[in-house]
């Protein structure tokens, strides 16, 4: 799996802070390692995202945008048919932005706010006129689009501090100082997703040898042993809790195949998920 790190990668040819890219991909991402050099808004417009941050999992469908904090992440790309392209108009920011928006404005933190690394919006009318108003824009010439852009995104940013408050401003430029609960957090916010030991190496900005070692500091077990465990107590909520057939759930916890799972969740469980179901 390679890595991409944008807006560096799109041959923006722009020095500015603030950036627009009208991004279309006519083939379906699985899981692409994303670097973000600069936040990002995606306005997606056909198809859906799924994008796994450090502390943070969202899955975006196009009646929805997305707010996603510079670093690294994981992303996924669908479109919803052959005919119809993945699209999102993307606007990067940097967190000098952010920071000289703050001190124009004044803003101020609220009290125990608790911040994520990506958030999701659903569209109003005023979005939606919003977004076609940058799409627009990022088809003048860079020397006209920069004061422009400026003004747009104070537009943004003034507008979901109104509708939303102010809490996802101060997410983009918060900094957790304490690796040990930064790496726990990761951890945890996604025993159940189906992420490689590589892929929550990057997430952690960690070698895969380095985060095998630190987890077993933390956790006194290896990765693919607490995985499993975690993983099978999700199954056995859902086939107890959701109604879910073994059928229905085997890869979402990450088994290739139906027979694996029913022989590792016999071993914890000692019995098979149709019987722990029925019980």
């Amino acid at each position: 799996m390679s890595t991409i790190t944008l807006p560096d990668e799109l041959n923006l040819n722009s020095s500015h802070s603030i950036e627009i890219y009208d991004y279309v991909n006519i083939q379906e991402i699985s899981k692409q390692k994303i670097v973000l050099s600069k936040n990002t808004f995606s306005f997606l417009q056909n198809g859906t995202k799924e994008v796994f941050f450090d502390n943070s999992t969202r899955l975006i469908n196009n009646s929805q945008f997305s707010l996603v904090k510079a670093g690294n992440s994981l992303t996924i790309e669908k479109s919803y048919n052959d005919e119809m392209k993945y699209r999102s108009i993307l606007l990067f920011f940097s967190n000098e932005s952010v920071f000289n928006f703050i001190r124009k404005f004044q803003l101020k933190p609220q009290d125990n706010a608790s911040y994520a690394s990506v958030y999701s919006f659903d569209y109003d009318l005023y979005i939606k006129g919003f977004t076609k108003s940058i799409l627009n824009i990022s088809k003048l010439s860079k020397s006209i689009q920069q004061n422009i852009l400026d003004a747009k995104f104070e537009e943004i940013m003034l507008y979901l501090i109104a509708t939303k408050g102010v809490n996802f401003i101060y997410s983009l430029i918060s900094n957790s100082d304490n690796s040990t609960q930064k790496f726990i957090q990761i951890v945890e916010n996604n025993k159940e997703k189906k992420l490689s030991i590589k892929e929550l190496s990057f997430l952690t900005n960690m070698s895969a040898s380095s985060f095998k070692r630190t987890f077993k500091k933390h956790f006194q077990s290896s990765p693919g042993k607490w995985f499993q465990e975690k993983r099978l107590e999700h199954a056995a909520f859902l086939l107890r809790n959701k109604s879910k057939r073994p059928s229905d759930i085997y890869q979402e916890i990450g088994y290739e195949n139906l027979s694996n799972f029913t022989q590792a969740f016999k071993i914890k469980f000692g019995v098979t998920p149709k019987k722990y179901q029925k019980n």
